[in-house]
């Protein structure tokens, strides 16, 4: 993993194309009646595939540093917040493929993107930094429930993963989705991988400087609510931008 954190652009983008038509070979050839044990071998790649593929723009990972920077989120929590990001995520994009008739019209405005999941992505996301807001100026200083972070786990994954739908189509468009199933399965362990990185280094640094400042109390909660607030004023301009000005 640190040689893929250590990957120039390039590299990803030819590591996720090497893999990607691997798969497909492996793909065809089940259509045509075999290669389940190769596939099947294959398989581990697939988290090479999600957690190089989480390393490229977008997948939330702004949404979810900034969050754990202003809540009181420990270690466990952030995992917790990355998990459930990483899960809908790529489940999201499965379940769009498996029906995608009556979905892909309606959500998909084209290959790779969902603008109305999006919206309602960032808008929920707005309300929470809304409410982070409105805490901070009428609640005294609280810690921040893990109900929270796995709601703002699931809002920020409602955004569909492009790359997974294109597999979970070409697979369904061979008639075999089950083995686009088994290869998003394994792609949301790599995802998973890259995103809970972020979230462990953010919380890392965060409760450094809490500890730095632990001998200041009156200092530190004032920070602590600055922090906050700015994290909810980021989030509801995230929201606003994304649904209003894109």
């Amino acid at each position: 993993m640190s040689g893929l954190l250590g990957a120039t652009p390039q590299a990803i983008v030819d590591i996720q194309r090497d893999i990607y038509l691997a798969l497909a070979e492996h793909i065809k050839t089940i259509a045509n009646g075999g290669g389940w044990t190769d596939f099947l071998t294959f398989l581990p790649m697939g988290i090479i595939f999600g957690a190089v593929h989480a390393m490229t723009p977008g997948h939330s990972k702004a949404v979810l540093a900034t969050y754990l920077t202003g809540a009181s989120a420990g270690m466990r929590r952030g995992l917790v917040v990355s998990l459930a990001l990483s899960a809908t995520h790529v489940t999201m994009a499965v379940v769009i493929a498996l029906f995608s008739l009556p979905l892909v019209s309606l959500m998909l405005g084209s290959a790779g993107s969902a603008p109305l999941l999006e919206d309602v992505s960032r808008g929920l996301l707005g309300l929470i930094g809304a409410w982070m807001l409105w805490s901070v100026c009428f609640r005294p200083p609280h810690v921040h429930g893990e109900g929270e972070g796995v709601a703002v786990g699931f809002m920020a994954g409602l955004i569909p993963c492009p790359l997974t739908l294109f597999v979970m189509t070409f697979a369904i468009s061979r008639g075999v989705p089950g083995a686009g199933i088994m290869f998003a399965l394994v792609m949301m362990t790599g995802v998973a991988i890259t995103l809970s990185s972020v979230a462990l280094v953010t919380v890392f640094f965060r409760t450094r400087m809490e500890k730095l400042l632990a001998t200041r109390h009156a200092l530190l909660v004032k920070i602590s609510k600055f922090v906050e607030a700015f994290t909810g004023l980021i989030l509801v301009v995230i929201a606003m931008r994304e649904i209003f000005i894109r």
